[in-house]
């Protein structure tokens, strides 16, 4: 296994499923015991996946060879050696496991790298070894617009365009078309120099919401930009669940002071840590999911 390799976190049922890429064979790797947790909901998936794997590798002894041991990171931050298979035996795998939920799986994970969110996020882990925005863009309208038309170009004709429609969401009105861009003027004007600066900026830029679609995956990034200029600091997005996130950025259009401590204890100085940048991509499009 290379050292060159990046890691990636896709949500299946609200459970987490890590998976590790492999410059050298150029394929992701994925962490079975986390599939047979979500899947079956055993309180003891590591337990359940040993006794299907003793009991069916005589079985399928060639499919059950392919099975390899990575160090993949746990919540208590250590990492432990982990069975994983390539992408392309996954669905093998998993047919072999008496769990009600093995089709919806299999049909989850046939499909969501070939969706929009699949392919902008692929574009997104991309984003780290760019250089598409300048130290003078960022927190600019047009570092924005960048962002959004990396992660959303060939995607959606709007990829990176200013709206002119007005929008909803959620019983939330945000800002009027035809005061765009005003708006979007005074809010590149604000102040970024400090936490509470930052913060007021961001969640000034979610309530403008200045793109048909694709506006948080996009200002996530955008303000971590932002962090890391001013602060030498960045969102561990891990760290923020995402039910609470979204109740607290929903909240912010009234009073951000959820929103505000909710970012601070997530905070990391791990700006130049290229997993931490992975691992926040995954969870900003997992915020995404409905």
């Amino acid at each position: 296994m290379s050292d060159k390799h990046k890691i990636s976190i896709r949500f299946f049922n609200d459970r987490e499923v890590r998976a590790v890429w492999d410059d050298e064979q150029g394929k992701w790797f994925f962490s079975i015991v986390d599939i047979v947790a979500a899947i079956t909901n055993s309180p003891r998936p590591r337990v359940y996946w040993g006794t299907v794997k003793n009991r069916q590798k005589a079985q399928n002894g060639q499919l059950y060879s392919k099975c390899i041991q990575l160090k993949l990171m746990s919540a208590d931050g250590k990492r432990y050696a982990t069975d994983c298979f390539a992408g392309e035996d996954v669905a093998e795998v998993v047919r072999s496991l008496p769990a009600k939920n093995t089709l919806a799986f299999l049909d989850w994970f046939t499909y969501s790298d070939n969706s929009i969110d699949g392919q902008s996020r692929k574009k997104a882990y991309a984003l780290w070894e760019s250089n598409i925005i300048s130290d003078e863009e960022v927190g600019t309208v047009k570092s924005l617009q960048k962002i959004h038309a990396f992660l959303f170009g060939g995607l959606y004709d709007f990829a990176g365009k200013i709206r002119t429609k007005t929008i909803w969401k959620d019983g939330t009105l945000f800002c009027r078309a035809e005061y765009l861009p005003y708006n979007l003027q005074q809010i590149e004007k604000m102040p970024q120099s400090t936490y509470d600066e930052i913060v007021s900026k961001y969640v000034e830029m979610n309530i403008a919401h200045p793109f048909m679609e694709g506006n948080g995956r996009s200002t996530r990034i955008w303000l971590d930009m932002i962090f890391r200029q001013s602060l030498h600091k960045c969102v561990d997005w891990s760290k923020i669940d995402k039910k609470t996130y979204l109740a607290a950025m929903k909240q912010s259009t009234i009073d951000d002071t959820i929103i505000r401590n909710l970012l601070r204890t997530a905070l990391t100085d791990q700006i130049a840590d290229r997993e931490t940048f992975m691992k926040g991509i995954d969870y900003s499009y997992y915020y995404e999911e409905e």
